[in-house]
């Protein structure tokens, strides 16, 4: 029988240990976490593998700003100090004390293939199947950033394509079932379009279809246009994005940070500041506190933190956290999320599963580009063929988005 009961799906939520029936998951372009609730993160970086000494007041800093999720630089060892199996265990006890959501990323890719001493991004993965122990059954908790920006300029797009895919299958078949956050090339700030344009690609790449797609805001961003484009493609891609690092400048040169964190709320994308303190002089001005200092924010971080669309007014803890059960996505039957595709459905009852849940397969089909039909044809109001419904993207039968 396909159909899981609510009470199933409550039973298997308090065995939090189970990889098969817990985690966060991506569906209809957004992120829902363990309980069945929309995720968005909002956030703060923390440089751990420089200042590993800092982690109890980064944490407990971090999760009194109201930050639902803290990113964690780690290191495996190829350009940085090692960071062990009992130190991923410790940041992973910490984040989960302070009721913060885990971004775990390996920063030795930052860069590869312009900067010489940067790591592979295979070697991201070597380093993250070697910690499967301590992360195998913390997937309602931690979300696995395979790379930290794993490809500079001048890479070509098969490079960033390629390079993740089998990053992914590789952690798949090793056992792995967390959301998967995969980082844009060019140094994170992704100016030639590529991830944006292949995302699709890499996400179907998955069989767990359970990726999200980070992009790094610095000074590319500059201007709203630029910032709005970016992130309204992802969303009419129904593709889920985070900003997985911004700030308000970069090494003297402007960044909107208030665009950024307008069209984030408005859109529903995750946003996480760099970094909490510990930057290096022609940074400085990227630390949120000054010196370690919870109780000292910087002009940058009291933006971050009590601005307009700020992390105080924004972020709402994971379920996992606060106990509280959402229906999962959107456009389903009562607690049933909608079918991503109705490939999921192979006997054609109207049910299909995925993401270790029932779901509904919406009615009308797909278009011969993969997305759903829209049912309606007023949810497209700029009369492009593509709409929205259920939090995702539809085609107009027949329009010119109809391939």
């Amino acid at each position: 029988m396909k159909k899981i009961t609510q009470s199933a799906l409550a039973l298997c939520a308090l065995s939090l240990s189970s990889a098969a029936c817990a985690g966060f998951y991506v569906s209809g372009g957004d992120l829902y976490d363990g309980n069945g609730n929309k995720f968005v993160m909002r956030g703060i970086n923390h440089a751990h593998t420089w200042y590993t000494s800092q982690l109890d007041g980064a944490m407990s800093g971090i999760a009194n700003t109201g930050s639902n999720t803290v990113r964690v630089v780690l290191s495996n060892g190829h350009r940085w100090t090692y960071n062990g199996a009992s130190d991923i265990r410790n940041i992973i006890q910490k984040a989960k004390a302070e009721k913060l959501v885990a971004v775990l990323e390996v920063h030795d890719t930052t860069g590869y293939g312009e900067d010489s001493a940067a790591a592979t991004l295979a070697s991201a993965v070597d380093y993250w199947i070697s910690m499967k122990n301590e992360l195998v059954g913390e997937e309602d908790y931690v979300i696995i950033n395979i790379g930290n920006e794993p490809f500079g300029n001048g890479q070509s797009a098969s490079a960033w394509i390629d390079g993740h895919k089998a990053a992914i299958t590789r952690l798949r078949n090793a056992g792995f079932s967390h959301t998967l956050m995969v980082d844009a090339p060019n140094w994170g700030q992704d100016w030639q379009n590529v991830m944006r344009d292949n995302a699709q690609t890499v996400f179907n790449a998955d069989p767990d279809k359970n990726v999200v797609f980070s992009v790094h805001m610095y000074e590319v961003y500059n201007s709203y246009n630029t910032i709005n484009n970016y992130m309204t493609s992802f969303a009419n891609n129904g593709m889920p994005l985070v900003v997985g690092e911004f700030a308000s400048t970069h090494k003297g040169s402007n960044v909107d940070e208030a665009s950024i964190m307008e069209r984030a709320e408005t859109l529903g994308v995750g946003y996480l500041g760099w970094s909490w303190s510990g930057n290096d002089a022609s940074t400085a001005d990227l630390d949120i506190v000054n010196n370690w200092n919870a109780n000292s924010l910087s002009g940058w971080g009291n933006t971050l933190v009590n601005g307009s669309n700020g992390i105080s007014s924004t972020s709402v803890l994971a379920g996992v956290y606060t106990g509280q059960s959402g229906g999962g996505s959107g456009g389903g039957s009562g607690d049933y999320p909608t079918c991503s595709s109705a490939a999921v459905d192979p006997d054609g009852d109207g049910w299909g599963w995925e993401n270790n849940q029932s779901c509904i397969v919406v009615a009308g089909g797909n278009a011969p580009n993969g997305f759903p039909y829209c049912a309606d044809a007023s949810n497209d109001p700029d009369g492009d063929g593509w709409g929205w419904e259920n939090s995702a993207s539809c085609v107009v039968r027949g329009s010119a988005a109809d391939y």
